[in-house]
């Protein structure tokens, strides 16, 4: 007898289309794995080159992010979230670090938005009607330089020479400038050439720039006393790293933190923080569903092939194979074809990774001075995870035909076994009871808490579907296959197959419920966050007019739009977020929640916006006093009267009373509070949105864009369009590769059954009727598919939704209509396709 490595490449030799199966399961499982752990690397790796900090050695800055602590001792972990803002330090400790040893001096950097005015002698015309401030000091390492005129002092300002030219101003004349403070007449002290440093964050030199005195920056920016940052230049033959200790000593107490290197791009990149936390989630969280939902599809592949050569195993066991044999021809066989298959899987996933990380650099959700960082790590790591996978699989459904005695196993290899194994039964109920838990449980949480638990549902759902999948298809063929009684003869052969073949059936419907279920999950989880937001929003906003400027409001918008005829109520808006702790335990984490701060009294805006208050009272609002959605207090336990710990954009801590808890936070704003009380923790002093009971829009028109409220709404919708973008791409990369998986199953049972379709031709039965049986068949598989991916999807939507949006689930009849077409034409083209050529000889 041959050896069990040549056994299995006359195996691979022989039966080439039982291993073509195979080899396109891993290769698929190899692309998606190395895709998403290309991502999650490139997340840890991440890196900013300094642009404005280039020629400064050392770059002192406040933490840019709030942690979460949970456990103790080899437990103990520290989870890291990026604030919504930036986090400023104390101007003051410019003064330290300049005393620093090898310090040549030390600068206290600021940048902040202005708004430009036509008001006053030589009105100011920029692009998009806002220019960047910074202080005169950082001239020193960015290279900007006066060509006329001199440094500002109080009350005066240096252009840019672009800016100059464009409104006709020199020195000595006077431009009105709007900032956080107030607007303002500045004194122009000189015109300057923006240096490298300063012009780099802005290629096409549309951007504006002016410089105010240092003194005075940190109040116009509306942070008294704080600077962005702190920057170090070193006398000449320093060392940066001795530099750098030197610093840290000097600022020891003080919470700033000293950067180097590349880390000098993060603190005047403060995006790159959200960056990571995206990656990280594409990488991390929905790449381990990826590589489970891609193991579990290469392992039922595999086993499936498995299964459809026990007839062969079963002629080497009755001729003297001993059961090693067996299993060491099945682990040769995946040697053989996992690791091609890994190392071809990679190359795509590389390209689906870079063209994912490209698409995500075009919406701005990375920077583009952030690359993607491709090494043999993850590529490597899916090739051993589809070996692995192949092996475990290959051990796994090889046991039976290995310990089967001899005499028995021709017997056995020619029926079909009824039931499962006692051990996959209890499994398999284990996850269905799990599953049913969690469903309880995601119908009694809020938040973020419902999308977690409803994540595990969608998960032991599927594991049970997988474990009890020859019951399942069992029970469905007999349910489903009632109606083909009684549409003739193929019809009913189609049924009696799908009910003698269970196991059969229950490998070509696990993919599809997989790839409905999780597509479902994910397009519907938006599509239903999104609907619920729209009708809360259109709902809530009840002014009669809504004025926004993408460059931020003027800073009197609402006093200038309260004196205008006509008008009831006028209410600024700055839109932000803040951080919420919620959970407790090994559960604890920091919320994001969307923020609206009132420019006005808690009864003001009830004029102009309904929140649906459902506890307490709006009148009340100010400062110290917020109101909330319910759904934050339900994740928070925080209710009217208690208060609530959060941190502001800036990572300031205060801990205000809530005053009134509201129904539509997901469609307005998640916390409603005191305009004032964000006063100098936002870098934007300036509202986003004004909203308005009374007037005309003719009266509202030099504030800024006025639409209604239809139109606002419309516009916000459109927002949130764009940012379901990456939901349903994962959708597509997940459900596209079940899809793929489905088909590859279908076609490898199609093609196994030839001598059964060829037996059915020698009897009588015409082309025809066997090609309609088959269509009958994948007709049926596609509707159970369909059927049992829907009721997961619906056990995991109808809870989480419910603790989420407090709704029913929004599921657009189209898209779910083209998930049922493309289910049941998929399934009609993998049955039809490979049977047609197999029935060729016979026409």
């Amino acid at each position: 007898m041959r050896r069990p490595n040549g056994l299995a490449r006359e195996a691979v030799r022989f039966k080439p289309a039982s291993f073509a199966g195979t080899f396109l399961a891993l290769l698929m499982s190899a692309l998606i794995v190395s895709a998403c752990g290309i991502l999650l690397e490139t997340s840890l790796r991440a890196s900013v080159p300094p642009e404005r900090y280039a020629n400064a050695p050392v770059v002192a800055a406040a933490d840019q992010n709030k942690y979460v602590v949970t456990g103790s001792g080899e437990d103990r972990e520290k989870e890291a979230t990026p604030l919504p803002d930036t986090a400023r330090m104390d101007a003051g400790l410019a003064a330290k670090a300049a005393g620093a040893p090898g310090a040549a001096t030390a600068v206290a950097d600021f940048t902040f938005p202005v708004r430009a005015t036509d008001a006053g002698a030589r009105p100011l015309t920029v692009p998009g009607g806002v220019l960047t401030a910074h202080g005169w000091g950082s001239h020193t390492f960015t290279g900007t330089s006066l060509t006329t005129g001199s440094a500002p002092r109080e009350g005066e300002v240096v252009l840019d020479a672009g800016t100059a030219r464009a409104a006709h101003a020199a020195v000595g004349d006077t431009v009105v400038l709007e900032t956080a403070a107030d607007r303002q007449d500045f004194r122009v002290a000189g015109v300057a050439e923006a240096g490298p440093a300063d012009t780099v964050q802005d290629p096409g030199g549309a951007g504006a720039l002016l410089w105010f005195a240092d003194t005075q920056a940190a109040t116009l920016a509306g942070h008294p006393g704080k600077a962005d940052a702190v920057v170090v230049l070193a006398e000449h033959g320093t060392d940066t790293d001795a530099l750098a200790a030197a610093v840290k000593q000097a600022l020891a107490g003080s919470g700033a933190q000293v950067h180097t290197g590349d880390d000098r791009g993060a603190v005047e990149d403060p995006s790159l923080g959200y960056a990571k936390v995206t990656l990280f989630g594409i990488g991390g969280s929905f790449g381990g569903i990826a590589a489970l939902v891609a193991v579990f599809t290469a392992a039922g592949t595999i086993a499936l092939s498995v299964a459809q050569r026990s007839r062969e195993f079963a002629v080497l066991r009755a001729v003297g194979a001993t059961p090693r044999q067996i299993r060491r021809a099945v682990a040769s066989e995946a040697l053989l074809v996992a690791p091609l298959a890994g190392i071809i899987g990679c190359l795509p996933g590389i390209g689906l990774a870079h063209w994912w990380f490209g698409q995500l650099q075009d919406r701005g959700a990375i920077p583009r001075a952030v690359d993607l960082h491709v090494s043999g790590l993850p590529l490597l790591a899916a090739v051993f995870m589809g070996l692995l996978t192949a092996l475990g699989a290959g051990w796994s459904a090889g046991r039976r035909p290995a310990k089967t005695k001899p005499g028995q196993a021709l017997s056995d290899a020619s029926v079909e076994r009824l039931r499962p194994g006692l051990l996959r039964t209890v499994l398999g109920v284990g996850a269905l009871v799990g599953g049913a838990i969690l469903t309880g449980v995601s119908a009694r949480s809020a938040g973020d808490d419902a999308a977690g638990a409803a994540l595990g549902v969608v998960m032991l759902f599927m594991l049970a579907v997988g474990l009890l999948g020859p019951l399942v298809a069992r029970l469905c063929a007999g349910l489903f296959g009632l109606p083909l009684r009684g549409a003739g003869p193929a019809a009913q052969l189609a049924a009696a197959n799908s009910r003698t073949n269970a196991r059969r059936l229950a490998s070509a419907i696990t993919p599809i419920v997989l790839a409905v279920a999780f597509s479902s999950t994910l397009v519907f989880m938006h599509t239903s966050e999104t609907h619920a937001a729209d009708k809360q929003l259109r709902a809530g906003i009840t002014a009669d007019h809504v004025v926004t400027d993408p460059a931020g409001l003027p800073v009197d918008a609402a006093a200038r739009a309260a004196r205008a005829p006509g008008v009831e109520a006028a209410v600024g808006l700055l839109n932000t977020q803040v951080l919420v702790p919620t959970g407790s335990g090994e559960f604890k984490s920091l919320q994001g929640a969307a923020t609206q701060g009132v420019t006005g009294s808690g009864a003001a805006l009830a004029k102009v916006q309904d929140l649906d208050v459902r506890d307490g009272s709006l009148d009340r609002l100010g400062e110290g006093r917020i109101a909330i959605d319910k759904t934050l207090a339900t994740s928070a336990d925080a209710g009217v009267g208690d208060r609530l710990p959060l941190h502001l954009p800036d990572g300031t801590k205060v801990s205000p009373e809530i005053v009134a808890v509201y129904g539509r936070g997901l469609g307005l704003a998640t916390v409603t509070m005191d305009r004032a009380s964000l006063a100098g923790h936002v870098t934007s002093g300036f509202d986003s949105t004004l909203l308005v009971r009374g007037g005309s829009e003719k009266s509202l028109t030099a504030l800024g864009e006025v639409t209604d409220a239809s139109g606002y709404a419309t516009e916000q919708n459109r927002d949130a369009k764009t940012g379901a973008w990456l939901n349903n791409t994962m959708a597509a990369v997940l459900g596209g590769f079940a899809a793929v998986a489905a088909v590859n199953t279908l076609v490898m049972t199609v093609l196994d059954r030839r001598r059964e379709l060829c037996t059915l031709r020698l009897v009588g039965s015409t082309r025809r009727q066997v090609m309609t049986m088959l269509r009958w068949e994948g007709l049926l598989v596609s509707v159970v598919g369909l059927v049992l991916g829907s009721a997961i999807a619906a056990a995991t939507l109808i809870p989480m939704m419910s603790g989420v949006t407090g709704d029913m689930p929004y599921v657009p009849p189209l898209v779910y209509g083209c998930f049922a077409v493309a289910a049941g034409g998929l399934a009609l083209l993998a049955v039809t396709l490979p049977a047609r050529a197999a029935l060729r000889r016979w026409s």
